[in-house]
């Protein structure tokens, strides 16, 4: 049990601490002068009301505020560009390399082919080639057919080619006949190139001998069955001016050729194939070949090869 003496003594150190603190409450801080205070003792304060831009340090002098002044100018200021920069960052470099001003060819013979017909066996061909730039070149085509042992029909073009877009040329120059008949001349004009979803076509026009007039129109596209396996269908239209009897020739629509060829790349160069053609004359055609004994519809089964080097 405590003595009654400490007893006493804690009791009245209580009260003295309860006194002090209602009368640090009850303290009326509007009339304090802060401006005399040190400034140790006003770090961290935050009392509402205090004006802090008129205290002041030990030595009387007014306080720096708490919040740093943002700076006027880069630390590390950045140079001003000048031409020698720009030299460094931007040195003279050859120009990339192209071949449009060199002389290149190409060589495609597209059908040499074995052909199965009513009159016989045949042996047809149609190739093409071109050597010259990106932008003009010189175009030969050629393209023949052979029936036992007799040159049927055969013909020659030499076109000048100017390149109009990426896909597009414009051709004009002269194509010769030999059969059948006897040989004529032509003056031709035409665009040929690659039209939508890869189609290769071909439109020329002629103008021969004694007014006559002729517009050939070709188009072939492949589908690719796998990387080296081809399947090529084509489809070919003759029209003409004038009847021409001496050739067998006849005014308007004059014949249709459609062809499908299963071709195997053995090489990229190399390809051998087999399929099917069918030709049609029409009109006054179709007259001179019925008087000739001849059908006016046919189809053969067909055997060739496809190169080009």
């Amino acid at each position: 049990m405590m003595p009654k003496n400490a007893l006493t003594l804690f009791t009245t150190l209580l009260g003295l601490s309860a006194g002090t603190l209602q009368a640090a409450e009850s303290m009326d801080h509007s009339s304090m002068d802060h401006s005399s205070m040190p400034a140790s003792a006003m770090q961290g304060s935050t009392m509402p009301g205090m004006d802090h831009s008129q205290m002041t340090d030990m030595d009387g002098e007014p306080l720096q505020s708490m919040e740093p002044a943002a700076p006027s100018q880069s630390r590390t200021p950045i140079p001003v560009l000048t031409d020698a920069d720009r030299r460094a960052a931007f040195p003279p470099v050859a120009g990339h390399g192209v071949n449009d001003k060199a002389i290149n060819s190409l060589w495609l013979v597209d059908r040499l082919e074995y052909q199965d017909s009513d009159d016989g066996s045949a042996l047809a061909w149609e190739m093409n080639g071109w050597i010259g730039g990106d932008i003009d070149r010189l175009w030969l085509r050629s393209e023949g057919e052979r029936t036992n042992g007799r040159t049927e029909n055969a013909q020659v073009e030499a076109l000048w080619g100017h390149a109009i877009g990426p896909w597009w040329d414009v051709v004009s120059g002269v194509r010769q006949d030999f059969k059948p008949g006897a040989p004529q001349t032509w003056a031709a004009l035409g665009l040929q190139g690659m039209a939508l979803y890869n189609f290769e076509s071909q439109a020329t026009a002629y103008l021969g001998e004694g007014g006559q007039s002729a517009l050939g129109l070709q188009a072939e596209y492949d589908i690719l069955l796998t990387n080296r396996l081809i399947l090529q269908p084509n489809a070919e239209v003759s029209l003409y001016g004038k009847n021409d009897p001496q050739r067998g020739i006849g005014s308007g629509l004059s014949s249709l050729e459609a062809g499908l060829r299963l071709r195997y790349e053995v090489h990229r160069q190399f390809a051998p194939y087999v399929g099917v053609t069918w030709s049609r004359s029409y009109g006054k055609t179709a007259d001179y070949a019925r008087e000739e004994g001849e059908d006016s519809s046919e189809a053969r089964l067909v055997l060739g090869v496809r190169l080009w080097f």
